[in-house]
């Protein structure tokens, strides 16, 4: 019987044990947030956090300093972007043609104009190609032949440099993914170029082959290795110019396509168009020219073809869930005046203010985020949060960012089975994950969560970051 009333003691020791103190609080977000920062004292932390159905601050740390927000400038572009130009809006791509028809020939100008629109041709979306489409709609209303000028109309977007705070490894190199690519109002494909390469025999040269042929040059310096598998290949792009270079290995088993940023995205468009209208079996004698180099008197003819682009609250779901630099930059500068960048962050800061976002002390020189002249602070991105959870456009802003654990985003191998939604960030030694997460009694919180500087491991930053967003789950007692 003792034995029994011990057990039994021993039992309920264990158990006010794991409870904590008889009659102590249970631990606040404050403090639960704080206890997970300290573990990582090897980053600058900006953190700001948010009850919306409350509407009171959870917890801030540094929301005043400035922080670099790497991919978290992309709320910042697609909020203003479903702002001022609506969920609804599309850009349309047209084809104009000045001259005359005969029998199956077409004499005169071909105009294709675009209005920067990411989406044209593009291989982020599984969509027909528009100038392959055009040119086989041409054949079938007879055409044989086209004579006189292709001209590319790019002027919706001012000519101007990059972005500035973009690192050149950005532009001059491929790694196997997209990271700086130039804008432009005539975009196609994403403005780059496919390079197809296939390894050969070991110690000779692979075989290169760009489509179309002409639209950049290039030196082979890459050979193919005796490995089955791992290969080092680099194509770099010299500055400016469209000639590559490749060096490096590949496997003897080797067979892919990369893609890399051509300089000229109007050129480029009318290359590969002259190459469909052949494909589809249309002899060309064209004169291939961009709008900017014809007199004021030229005529643009009439429509031929449109192209018109899915609704901008797709193409935000593509900028925010798979983190498109390209599809941010090219909606920056559409709603930017003018079509440039200056441009761009002029109306960006307009709509800050007008949303009750303090601008001071807010740097922006792109709208993908890869500048690393662009600050922000937490405080302003999560007031942004706030207004955008109370906006018009609220569905579309909050359903293009990745939710937890989702495939094919940003966050497919992070946060499952948590009711979040948030844009990560990430350039060396920043790491960013600012969005909204839901308790489990279904109220929200707003937080933005920003690492700079650290000098640990890049894993163990975004862990925290997650292990924060899991704590907020938790309603407060």
């Amino acid at each position: 019987m003792i034995r029994c009333w011990l057990s039994v003691a021993f039992g309920l020791l264990v158990l006010i044990g794991a409870l904590g103190p008889i009659g102590a609080p249970a631990q606040s977000v404050d403090d639960r947030v704080e206890s997970l920062l300290q573990q990582r004292r090897d980053a600058f932390w900006g953190v700001s956090i948010y009850d919306l159905d409350r509407d009171s601050l959870l917890f801030s740390r540094n929301a005043e300093r400035g922080f670099l927000p790497a991919s978290n400038q992309k709320l910042v572009t697609t909020a203003a972007a479903l702002d001022l130009l609506g969920s609804t809006h599309r850009y349309e791509t047209t084809l104009t043609f000045d001259g005359t028809t005969k029998d199956s020939v077409m004499q005169g100008d071909l105009r294709l104009t675009g209005s920067g629109d990411p989406t044209f041709g593009s291989t982020s979306l599984r969509r027909d190609d528009p100038l392959r489409e055009w040119a086989e709609r041409l054949t079938d209303m007879g055409v044989r032949r086209i004579e006189g000028r292709l001209i590319g109309d790019g002027e919706a977007f001012r000519e101007e440099s990059y972005p500035d705070g973009w690192n050149v490894s950005y532009l001059t190199r491929e790694k196997g993914e997209q990271i700086g690519v130039r804008a432009g109002g005539l975009s196609y494909r994403d403005n780059s170029v496919p390079v197809e390469v296939r390894a050969t025999h070991p110690g000779e040269a692979p075989v290169v082959r760009v489509r179309p042929e002409g639209a950049v040059e290039y030196e082979n310096r890459a050979v193919t290795s005796e490995r089955w598998r791992g290969s080092t290949l680099l194509i770099n792009r010299t500055f400016s110019t469209n000639k590559l270079v490749l060096t490096g290995s590949v496997a003897r088993s080797y067979d892919g396509v990369r893609n890399v940023p051509v300089s000229d995205p109007t050129a480029f468009a009318l290359r590969v168009f002259r190459e469909r209208l052949q494909e589809a079996g249309i002899e060309t004698d064209l004169d291939l020219m961009g709008a900017d180099s014809l007199d004021a008197s030229s005529e643009e003819g009439d429509p031929v073809f449109v192209e018109v682009s899915p609704p901008l609250s797709e193409i935000v779901r593509v900028i925010n869930k798979r983190s498109d630099n390209f599809y941010a930059e090219q909606v920056f500068r559409t709603y930017g005046w003018g079509g440039s960048t200056r441009g761009g962050i002029r109306r960006t800061k307009s709509f800050l203010r007008g949303a009750g976002v303090g601008t001071r002390g807010l740097t922006i020189n792109d709208g993908s985020g890869l500048s690393r002249k662009n600050l922000i602070t937490p405080r302003a991105l999560r007031k942004l949060l706030v207004h955008m959870a109370g906006h018009s456009e609220r569905e579309s802003f909050f359903v293009s960012l990745p939710e937890g654990g989702e495939r094919n985003t940003t966050l497919s191998g992070r946060l499952g089975r948590t009711d979040a939604r948030a844009k990560t960030g990430s350039l060396s030694f920043v790491r960013a994950l600012s969005g909204y997460v839901k308790r489990s009694d279904g109220t929200r919180v707003a937080f933005v969560l920003f690492a700079n500087n650290y000098t640990g491991p890049s894993n163990q930053i975004t862990r925290t970051m997650d292990d924060i967003v899991r704590e907020l789950t938790t309603p407060p007692s």
